[in-house]
């Protein structure tokens, strides 16, 4: 309990995130809706297991996210979870593109290539569906799968960095039941607090009461 210190200690939820502003969930946003199109342009609309893998993979990196951040705002052990299902599914994705890239003798455009570099400050710099759309019927497979595997290794990272600021966070605050408890403990010493004023008020009365009564008696005198 040393780490509520300081903090309001009736407040029990969480602030609400704003994950629509969050840069890795606009990524992931872009990650799901490019993979939809990338199945519809490369890969065959029946009999492939694939297409249906990969949508689901993009599509639950992107929902875990946004029920994570959801769920925080009762529970931070849930949220790191679901945040770290987001993160698998993203690299299942990551390798499906990569398998894909494999399978079809193109290259994988790796540090050295001369397209890297482009290729991630597009992607560093963009973060929204919008900014990419344009790109989604012009790029080749290569190029597609390729921003696909760059957006997954940046979501990946950036993930990464908030879920280390959120174990920070419940090493020193806690988790709901630590809060609830904290929340009670609050409420009872404020209860305390008041009780003592009460007392005092009384005794003050009191006092106050005998010091009338007898100058009331000396006056009689």
């Amino acid at each position: 309990m040393e780490g509520l210190k300081g903090r309001n200690m009736s407040k029990i939820l969480q602030n609400q995130l704003k994950w629509e502003d969050m840069h890795f969930y606009q990524k992931a946003d872009v990650l799901y809706q490019m993979t939809v199109v990338f199945c519809k342009r490369f890969l065959p609309p029946y009999g492939d297991r694939t297409v249906d893998q990969m949508t689901q993979a993009a599509r639950s990196g992107k929902q875990n996210i946004v029920e994570g951040c959801a769920d925080g705002v009762t529970s931070m052990e849930t949220e790191i979870k679901l945040l770290n299902t987001a993160r698998g599914s993203l690299k299942e994705l990551r390798e499906d593109y990569r398998d894909y890239l494999k399978a079809h003798s193109l290259e994988i455009w790796e540090v050295q290539h001369q397209r890297y570099d482009g290729m991630l400050r597009f992607c560093r710099i963009h973060n929204r569906v919008e900014e990419y759309a344009p790109l989604f019927e012009r790029f080749s497979a290569e190029e597609f799968a390729n921003c696909a595997i760059t957006l997954c290794h940046m979501v990946d990272r950036m993930l990464m960095t908030y879920l280390e600021k959120l174990e920070k966070k419940f090493m020193s605050e806690g988790g709901i039941r630590e809060r609830m408890t904290a929340a009670r403990q609050g409420k009872r010493l404020e209860q305390n607090q008041e009780i003592a004023s009460l007392k005092a008020e009384v005794e003050a009365l009191r006092r106050e009461n005998q010091s009338l009564k007898a100058e009331i008696m000396r006056l009689k005198g």
